[in-house]
């Protein structure tokens, strides 16, 4: 296991009207930038397996901790966290260091976070590679309305937006317990029709599967959302129909050279039409969950190392 003493120390760094804590690693004239976006419920330290790998390829390692999460800005309106915001933040950080582009990786949220930006800011990406979640499809109805009329009120993501607050308390009294919950592997498949899925997570007491991370890792991030709460990392939740408007006029057909790579027993299929918005994705599957680079680091470095060498 990785010892959370070994993850770099952060700086606090001006970009986009907010300030965001980010980790690095390699050198910042390396002439590679590569840039990892975290999901929900995450941090910066979900990538710590990847860092270094990196940086000894010869990459400037760039790793925020995005709006809402540890020691970066937590803006209390609602509408700070929409899909501008959140890709604007972004570019801020390749014009702090002065990058014209970057190659940026998304896991989970993080990978929706890369994907919009590719569709809004798309001469600032050089290469994307996505974790878990695929491009998702704008469509004819607005995400939330869309997911309510197809999974019900209390499906998380509508929990989320039609009662709000809720969550947020029972996660943020219940910390330690949600967190231990969810960051398992080899868990029973659990539907989206579960509902209140990560309300009733928090509230478990006998956690599923195997942990993927030692008592020191989880309690990295155990400390930081003990400290901010969930409130603002949830806010990103609430901005997904707002997002959805704001995508209408952007080109959704994706050109750059992408990597897409699956968890086999991941609870998100695989995109059975990827390949219509991005036609120059390879995707690539891994024997694991959710938490693709922290179940199979190894493997997870070895395919974005592998297919990155292959795109110079």
């Amino acid at each position: 296991m990785f010892d959370p003493n070994n993850f770099p120390k952060p700086s606090q760094i001006a970009s986009n009207g907010v300030e965001l804590e980010v980790f690095e690693a390699g050198q910042e004239n390396a002439g590679k930038p590569i840039v990892l976006c975290h999901g929900w419920p995450e941090h910066a330290f979900s990538w710590r397996h990847q860092m270094a790998a990196f940086a000894d390829a010869g990459y400037h390692v760039i790793v925020p901790n995005q709006r809402g999460y540890g020691n970066s800005s937590r803006p209390t309106k609602v509408t700070d966290y929409d899909i501008e915001h959140l890709t604007g933040d972004l570019v801020g950080l390749l014009d702090h260091y002065g990058y014209k582009d970057a190659t940026f990786v998304g896991h989970d949220w993080g990978a929706m976070v890369v994907w919009s930006l590719a569709l809004l800011h798309p001469n600032r990406a050089s290469k994307l590679i996505n974790l878990s979640l695929p491009y998702q499809e704008r469509g004819e109805t607005p995400w939330i309305e869309f997911m309510e009329q197809a999974l019900g009120s209390d499906y998380y993501f509508v929990h989320f937006n039609r009662k709000p607050g809720v969550a947020d308390a029972v996660l943020k009294e219940n910390t330690f317990q949600f967190l231990r919950n969810l960051y398992r592997k080899n868990v029973p498949s659990m539907a989206p029709e579960a509902g209140m899925a990560m309300i009733k997570l928090a509230q478990a007491e006998v956690p599923l599967g195997e942990p993927i991370m030692s008592d020191d890792e989880l309690a990295v991030l155990v400390s930081s959302f003990e400290s901010t709460g969930f409130t603002g990392s949830i806010h990103w939740y609430r901005n997904l129909d707002r997002n959805w408007n704001l995508l209408a006029d952007a080109n959704p057909i994706i050109q750059h050279p992408t990597l897409m790579i699956y968890g086999d027993r991941d609870v998100i299929p695989p995109s059975l039409n990827l390949k219509e918005f991005v036609p120059n994705v390879e995707s690539v599957n891994l024997d694991c969950g959710h938490w693709i680079q922290q179940e199979k680091p190894e493997e997870t470095n070895a395919v974005i190392l592998k297919w990155l060498e292959q795109q110079d």
